[in-house]
Parts: C-alpha cells; sequence; structure tokens
C-alpha cells in the first residue's frame, strides 16, 4: 500500500488561487498604464497586490507568483508581435518574466518586504533586474517602468541626471512605501515612519526638481537663435507592398509628393521614415539617381531611411543627400536579434522557420550628421537612430557626446498594425529627449511621426482625419534648436545611476543580515 506523502514543513505543494489573482492583477494594473489606455498613476501601486502574493512564501513560491506576473504583463504588453510572429511573441514573453521571477525570489531571500530600507532595497533591485534585462543577450529595453509616466512631464525630469531608470526606481520606491501602509493596516500593526518619510522626500524632491527644470528649459527652448526647420513625411505604405517591386513606384510617388508639399514651408530638412525606399541602395542605382534628382529639384536636404549594399554586405541606413555636396550615411549600429540577424546562428539557425529574419550588417560609427556637408563645422549637427535604436539610451547619449545638437528617429512599426506598439515607441523617444537635453525628430512610416521637446512635451504630430496619429499619410513642419552641446549629467557620466541601485542594493542586503542575526541571538 503506497504512503501518502505530506509536504515538507513551511513549503506549500501548490499556489493559492487567492496569490494567482492578486499577482495576475499587478500584471494588469502595470499593463494599463502603458498604451493605449495609458492610466499612468495605476502604476504607482501595481506592484502592490504582487508584494501582498509574496507575503511568508517559499523561495519557490515567490520566483513562481512573480513569474506568472511577469508572463501576463509581456503577454498584455508586446501581444502586437503576434502581427510578427505569434511563437516568437509567446517565447519572448516566457524569457522577459524570468526578470519579474527573480525579482519575487530576491525579495524573498532578503525577506525585505516590511524591513527597515525596504523602500529602498526593493526599487534597487528591480532597476539592476530591468537594466540587465535591457542589456543581456543584445538587450530588450521596451516598456521600462519609468516609460508610465512618459507624460507626467514634472517627475521625468531628473532623468537628465539619472537617466530612465532613476524614475522607475522613484515609481517602485512608492509601491514599496504604498505596501508598508497597506500591510501595517491589514495587520493592526504600527508602522516605522522612517521608509513613508524616505519615500515622501525623495518624491517631492524629483517632483520639485522637475518644476524648476521645466521652467530652464522652456526659457531655453524660446531661444530664437539658430533655429532648424525640419519636415517629417509620414507615407503610410502598407508593410504587404512594402517590398513588392510592383509598389516601387508608388512608394516611390507617395514619399516625393508629400516632400513636394513640404517644400512650401521652407524647411531646412526633410525626414523620411526606416527603409523609406523600396530598394537596395546602391551606387549608381536608378533609385538613387531619382533621390538625387528630387533633392535638386527642390533644394532641400533629404534624410531618409534606406536598405544599401556595400562589398557585398546590406546595412539598414540613414543617407542623406544634398545638393552640392557629397552623401552622409549611417548604419544601424544595434540590429534588431532574430528580426535582421540570427545570433548564434549555429545553435538558433532553426528560428527562420518562425521568424522573418534578414541579413543586415551591424554599423560601427555613431555617425554625425551636418547640415551643409560633412565639412561644414557650423552647420547644424544631428545623430540617427534607426527603429528601436532609440530604447537604448547609451546610443543617443554616444551621438551626444560625439557632437550631436539634436536627433532624429526614423523607423517602421508597420508591421504591428494598428495597435500600442508606435505608441509604446514613442515613449522611449521622450526620454532620450530628456536624458540629452535634445530636440527629438520623429519620422515613421505609419506613426507616430512629429516632434518631441528637450522636456519631453510633444510639440506636435502628424495626425490625420479624426486626429488619429497612426496609419495616415502626412506630414509636419517643426522649428526646433539646436543644444549647445551635451550638457546633462546623465550625457555626460552615462548609467552611474545603476551602480549606485547596486550599492544600495548590497548595504541593505548587509543591514537586514545583521537585524537577522540580532533576532537570533536574542
Amino acid at each position: 500500500m503506497l504512503r501518502k506523502l505530506k509536504p515538507r514543513p513551511g513549503r506549500q505543494a501548490f499556489l493559492p488561487k487567492k496569490d494567482i489573482i492578486l499577482s495576475c492583477a499587478s500584471a494588469l494594473l502595470l499593463a494599463l498604464s502603458f498604451p493605449v489606455f495609458n492610466i499612468s498613476f495605476l502604476a504607482w501601486a501595481a506592484f502592490v497586490p504582487l508584494f501582498v502574493s509574496l507575503e511568508n512564501k517559499s523561495r519557490f513560491q515567490s520566483f513562481a507568483l512573480a513569474y506568472i506576473s511577469g508572463f501576463v504583463f509581456w503577454l498584455g504588453t508586446i501581444y502586437w508581435l503576434v502581427h510578427v510572429t505569434a511563437a516568437g511573441m509567446f517565447v519572448l514573453a516566457m524569457y522577459l518574466a524570468f526578470c519579474w521571477g527573480f525579482f519575487g525570489l530576491l525579495i524573498c531571500l532578503a525577506g525585505s518586504l516590511r524591513k527597515p530600507l525596504a523602500v529602498l532595497f526593493i526599487p534597487a533591485v528591480w532597476v539592476l533586474l530591468e537594466y540587465l534585462r535591457s542589456y543581456a543577450l543584445t538587450g530588450f529595453p521596451w516598456a521600462l517602468v519609468a516609460y508610465t509616466q512618459s507624460q507626467a512631464t514634472a517627475l521625468i525630469q531628473f532623468s537628465d541626471i539619472t537617466g530612465a531608470w532613476g524614475v522607475s526606481f522613484l515609481v517602485l520606491m512608492v509601491n514599496a512605501a504604498a505596501y508598508i501602509i497597506l500591510s501595517s493596516l491589514r495587520s493592526g500593526k504600527a508602522f516605522k515612519k522612517t521608509q513613508l518619510v524616505i519615500a515622501c522626500c525623495v518624491f517631492l524632491c524629483a517632483y520639485i526638481y522637475g518644476m524648476t527644470r521645466i521652467s530652464s528649459v522652456s526659457r531655453i527652448n524660446s531661444d530664437p537663435s539658430r533655429p532648424v526647420s525640419v519636415s517629417v513625411i509620414q507615407g503610410n505604405i502598407p508593410q504587404e507592398i512594402k517590398w513588392d517591386n510592383r509598389a516601387g513606384e508608388y512608394i516611390m510617388n507617395t514619399y516625393s509628393g508629400l516632400s513636394r508639399r513640404a517644400v512650401a514651408d521652407k524647411p531646412d530638412l526633410i525626414v523620411w521614415p526606416e527603409a523609406a525606399v523600396p530598394a537596395i541602395l546602391s551606387e549608381g542605382s536608378d533609385y538613387k539617381r531619382g533621390l538625387e534628382g528630387l533633392v535638386s529639384s527642390m533644394g532641400v536636404p533629404l534624410l531618409t531611411g534606406a536598405v544599401t549594399q556595400s562589398n557585398g554586405s546590406y546595412f539598414n541606413s540613414a543617407v542623406l543627400f544634398e545638393q552640392n555636396a557629397p552623401e552622409q550615411q549611417y548604419d544601424k549600429i544595434h540590429l534588431v536579434p532574430f528580426g535582421e540577424y540570427i545570433p548564434l546562428r549555429s545553435v538558433f539557425g532553426f528560428l527562420e522557420t518562425i521568424v522573418p529574419i534578414g541579413e543586415v550588417q551591424r554599423g560601427v560609427d555613431y555617425r554625425v550628421f551636418r547640415l551643409g556637408g560633412a565639412d561644414n563645422a557650423y552647420g547644424p549637427a544631428f545623430s540617427v537612430l534607426i527603429c528601436y535604436e532609440d530604447a537604448f539610451p547609451d546610443i543617443s547619449r554616444r551621438m551626444a557626446l560625439n557632437g550631436a545638437q539634436f536627433l532624429i528617429t526614423v523607423t517602421n512599426d508597420a508591421w504591428y498594425q494598428r495597435t500600442s506598439a508606435p505608441y509604446q515607441h514613442f515613449q522611449a523617444s521622450v526620454f532620450r529627449a530628456v536624458e540629452n537635453r535634445m530636440w527629438m525628430v520623429r519620422s515613421a512610416n505609419t506613426g507616430v511621426s512629429g516632434f518631441i521637446r528637450p522636456d519631453g512635451t510633444t510639440a506636435g504630430i502628424v495626425v490625420g482625419q479624426g486626429g488619429n496619429a497612426i496609419f495616415n499619410a502626412g506630414y509636419l513642419t517643426g522649428q526646433i534648436r539646436v543644444a549647445r552641446g551635451a550638457s546633462t549629467v546623465y550625457t555626460m557620466l552615462g548609467d552611474w545611476f545603476i551602480a549606485v541601485a547596486l550599492l544600495i542594493a548590497v548595504l541593505c542586503g548587509q543591514v537586514f543580515r545583521a537585524v537577522q542575526g540580532a533576532r537570533q541571538h536574542r
């Protein structure tokens, strides 16, 4: 007769349904904080249900509950990938959820939910994991918690010091403080006010700094010196015909027609989106001669995204055409893994059967363009971020250090249809503008195209009938002010705040251990 095994003391063999529901509630609240819902205030308490579910749980349970929360969150946030690859969407969501799982595990190991300094330890751990996720295995810095506050202008200004990481830290700190209050009310025990004082002081300092910086940045923006007029073109070319040879003439006519209309605004530069040219742009090709002729007839420089070929290799590039000046070209540095290339092809080659993978080579130069020619030291200087390169803060920072005075993002989000993807993408551009205190110009095939000021506010976007920002053709001309050079703490020092977060996590961990040891010796 088989004997029924009992679970080990203190370790349950299952996850309580109530706790699964709480972990999923956190995922839902955080997902609703992002576009298209944009209920940003939910982010300030989104993690509280997860924290409640982690109370008195084993390591396995803590990891599992946090992992479930992360998996549900990512499914609700990157659901638009199903338009490219359903299998890839699920695999990516499963991979990204590991950061959430480790978050729950580390909280369990430290036993830190209600310990002194929890309001510092919890956000520090989250930021470290968010940073790791952003750069490990080529990285995926999408939907950072900070981005939920992209429209809370006053609260994102200090990212010119800490980068977006500081805003993520602030949001998680408030979540930790809210949990401490809730937990104390539920247990009927008094809570130490020190942690709440810390959270309130940090929040207040961030807000006061933000209000002060908005005022000073506005004064800089009102300076009439050195304005540059830029027209962004949104062609709205369906992805299904983008590389159809039969649609080449239609695509070029669409972009040239919108550009000729924009010439009436007398811009200094016209910008087309990523891979706007519907063919390989190589030396002596008909498309290249056509672009040179268009620039000559308009009398306005043209920056366009294009797939270029050189020495048998293909690049995702941005090319600047000007009259009486040699072409300038930037080749995309951070390629999309499993989209533009296969990392470790000998291992992952089979993925060619489930996702559309190109054969693109990465660039090596953080190029700075100059209007009037590369040798024109007095021409306005700018750099181009292609596709989701604007999600990587270090790329725009390096371009600013190289001398860029404003930034341009060219992208094609048509892959994802009418979903939240282009709006989520736009959030990243907002933070890149604030971090470097530079204007951000965006030209996207199907939107969102427009202009972002150095304080993160939107100066205008291309909209169609009904006010839709995506999937409509049009153009918009904006006057921007060029920056005087790299001037922010973040631009100069980069991700220094990550080192601070690591120090906080280590020191708090030591404090937790010391407190635990003292209790055991009583």
